[in-house]
């Protein structure tokens, strides 16, 4: 098993050199269960960003990436406007659906990068979304798109694991049809990378005074939702599918030996920085 700490700026790097269409369909083959199966955002963690980014009901707001609209929902009742963009086309119905309650979001089919706008916003939301865009584009991008102060939020929704226990009944599946996955994310681990992700956008030269906060979740699946989670993850999507059905039913009667559910935790995380005074005369 390899626990070694992953390098994530170039796991970032692998996940934003993609072309833009492959980026746009990444999620299209799970799109309905990632609508199902991923967290939301603990009120916490929304409470928490909504008071550091100072967010009020005039607040103009730009989401980046807003999948089904996960994040949208709790944001839509806190602030006045939201632009949401989403380049993916099933994730951009899901949302239209799952936020037809919010008049005052407005959706946008369509990538950061082709994103053009002359507002400027309050705020600019990216959750667990930002990591999709180049670095050299996205940085920048954002703060051009800031008014003076304005904030840039990244919220991180941490992969559901097992206790260390549980995972060690489903390694040996892992190591049987799919030894690449096999890897246990333990906390310190956890820590160093939303500790890298904090700081990526330090070093960006755009935005400063981070601050950084995090949640800590149970919750309990059932085995399809287990799997239909598991099948929203890049690395699951990737396997060809002989390999991902031998898995997943090696990993179903192990959790049915468990009694058919599985105990999880996750950390739910955020970021909020501001855009840098000086970034006006970079961007100039």
């Amino acid at each position: 098993m390899d626990n070694k700490p992953p390098d994530v700026a170039t796991a970032i790097f692998d996940l934003s050199r993609k072309t833009l269409a492959d980026r746009k369909n990444w999620y299209s083959p799970a799109a309905q269960a990632y609508g199902l199966a991923r967290p939301s955002y603990p009120i916490e963690v929304i409470q928490q960003v909504t008071a550091l980014a100072e967010l009020t009901d005039q607040s103009a707001m730009l989401e980046i990436g807003c999948g089904p609209g996960t994040a949208t929902v709790d944001f839509a009742p806190v602030v006045g406007a939201i632009d949401s963009l989403e380049p993916n086309p099933d994730f951009y119905q899901l949302a239209q659906v799952n936020c037809a309650a919010h008049s005052n979001v407005h959706f946008h089919n369509q990538a950061f990068e082709e994103y053009q706008s002359e507002q400027k916003f309050d705020a600019i939301l990216a959750a667990s979304s930002f990591h999709w865009i180049p670095a050299p584009i996205g940085y920048p991008k954002a703060a051009s798109l800031l008014k003076e102060n304005g904030a840039l939020i990244l919220l991180w929704n941490k992969e559901l694991q097992p206790s260390w226990a549980v995972y060690q009944q489903l390694a040996p599946v892992y190591r049987r049809f799919a030894p690449q996955l096999d890897r246990y994310e333990d906390r310190a681990t956890e820590a160093d990378v939303l500790q890298q992700l904090g700081q990526i956008a330090i070093d960006s030269g755009y935005f400063d005074r981070l601050v950084g906060g995090e949640v800590r979740v149970a919750v309990t699946y059932g085995v399809d939702r287990y799997l239909s989670l598991l099948n929203t993850y890049s690395p699951y999507l990737k396997l060809d599918a002989q390999t991902k059905t031998a898995l997943f039913a090696g990993l179903a009667e192990v959790i049915g030996s468990l009694g058919g559910s599985i105990d999880l935790q996750h950390t739910s995380a955020f970021h909020v920085t501001r855009r840098q005074v000086h970034s006006a005369c970079l961007l100039a």
